[in-house]
């Protein structure tokens, strides 16, 4: 039984080569464009099922559901089986069907947040959010893996940038969308509706993502693209690795220091980055005074400026630095921490806290692009961009699920509650947390300013 579900996963074999160039170009050119759409709008759509829980956390509090401490241990249930799943599904996407390994993943995710919906005791609530967070945890490895198979060295940044704009797609749909439909219909909509987003998508990605070019009859992407890396030329040349020299050069990576220091950078990162996502709807709601849409809205601002800051990421590495990250990782950083200091000492009007959320919006996701993969895989070889991707990924949301704990913890012990059930929070020290965090990610990730490329 196990034997036939890895085989049912794995690479297909490679087909006949195909000797017609015009006829290659053409299929390279239409599946490429399938790709790209199902691991951008497809990770973008299947990441509300990821969020779904930030934006129901006030209606659970407010109806005795759940309290702060219990929704900070589902939330981290989530962030630890995402950081390990993240790790063990990075080193198996080297040697899996990105069609049928992500169309799974994305179904088991879905069903998960619609069987959330009808759960309101913790330890069940806390067994599926975990789940989630494991079928979650194939997303971004499979889809860099699936990247990499259909898009060239030379590209990688320009298309990372252009992926990355997923997360801000989710974000954005998760906060104006699903908070609609939690304000309109209730918390159990919150889970139910982007299950059913869930389950749609997973089938048309399973439509259109295609496995490894060899497995049509084209040539690898760098022999297309005329880019003979050292790496290239093993896999247009040599015989194939096989699964214990693939693993061999996944463990390599742990030699690296430069990704021992990106894996602190990066889970530092996060604990900012899921701190806004996860509480910023019951800061904005209970700090200041705006409605569950409006907060919704006002987070929605810095997804969209996180999608032009992921882009803007991968071009300005790419074109004005030759692809170094360092100090675009500097430049992004300072603005996410204006952003941060915009949002939660500037001056108390909607416009400033709009120009905080921009410009937080804007640096995050473009460090995020960077930390949480591209610039791992950058300085690990290409053959195990997954296994890179996989690393990073344990240290990002164990950072992750920490920060959800902690500021649970810290925001209950700041709540109090008057007679008739009206809660006062107070969100101090959490936001230094928050704050701390992200000013010691960009030390660290400025620390490897001379980190040379692998590739």
């Amino acid at each position: 039984m196990a034997a036939n579900v890895l085989k049912f996963f794995a690479k297909g074999e490679d087909a006949p080569p195909i000797a017609d160039a015009a006829r290659i170009e053409t299929l390279y050119k239409r599946h490429r464009l399938r790709v790209m759409l199902a691991i951008t709008l497809g990770y973008g759509l299947i990441y509300t099922c990821r969020l779904a829980l930030g934006m129901v956390k006030k209606p659970l509090i407010d109806g005795g559901v759940f309290s702060p401490a219990d929704l900070g241990a589902i939330g981290s249930a989530l962030f630890y089986t995402y950081a390990i799943g993240k790790l063990t599904n990075g080193f198996l996407a080297d040697h899996a069907n990105m069609k049928r390994f992500l169309g799974a993943a994305f179904l088991a995710t879905a069903l998960c947040n619609l069987a959330m919906g009808a759960t309101t005791a913790l330890w069940p609530a806390v067994l599926l959010w975990g789940l989630n967070g494991w079928f979650q945890s194939v997303g971004a490895p499979g889809c860099v893996v699936a990247m990499t198979n259909w898009f060239s060295n030379r590209e990688r940044g320009r298309t990372y940038g252009v992926w990355s704009t997923a997360h801000s797609i989710g974000e954005g749909l998760t906060f104006v969308f699903v908070g609609g439909v939690v304000a309109a219909f209730g918390w159990r909509w919150g889970f139910w509706a982007p299950g059913l987003i869930g389950v749609v998508t997973a089938l048309v990605c399973f439509a259109l993502i295609q496995d490894r070019p060899r497995t049509l009859g084209m040539p690898a992407v760098n022999d297309w693209k005329g880019e003979l890396y050292a790496e290239a030329k093993q896999e247009s040349g040599a015989p194939a690795r096989d699964a214990a020299s693939v693993l061999k050069l996944q463990l390599s990576i742990l030699k690296i220091p430069a990704i021992w220091i990106l894996c602190l950078s990066s889970a530092l990162a996060y604990v900012t980055r899921y701190a806004i996502n996860s509480w910023g709807v019951l800061y904005l709601q209970e700090a200041r005074g705006y409605s569950l849409p409006e907060a919704g809205s006002l987070l929605m601002i810095n997804t969209v400026a996180g999608i032009a800051g992921a882009i803007a990421f991968g071009i300005v590495s790419d074109k004005v630095f030759d692809g170094r990250r360092p100090p675009v990782n500097l430049l992004f950083g300072v603005f996410e921490l204006l952003g941060l200091l915009l949002i939660f000492f500037g001056p108390d009007s909607t416009p400033m806290l709009i120009a905080g959320m921009i410009l937080f919006g804007a640096g995050m996701t473009a460090l995020v692009t960077s930390f949480g993969g591209l610039f791992a895989v950058d300085i690990a070889p290409k053959q195990v961009a997954g296994a890179a991707m996989g690393v990073i990924g344990v240290f990002s949301y164990i950072g992750a699920g920490l920060q959800e704990q902690i500021s649970g913890w810290l925001i209950q012990r700041g709540m109090t509650t008057e007679a008739g059930g009206i809660h006062h929070y107070q969100f101090g020290p959490a936001i230094a947390f928050w704050i701390g965090s992200s000013i010691l990610a960009t030390l660290l990730a400025t620390s490897l300013w001379r980190t040379e490329l692998r590739n």
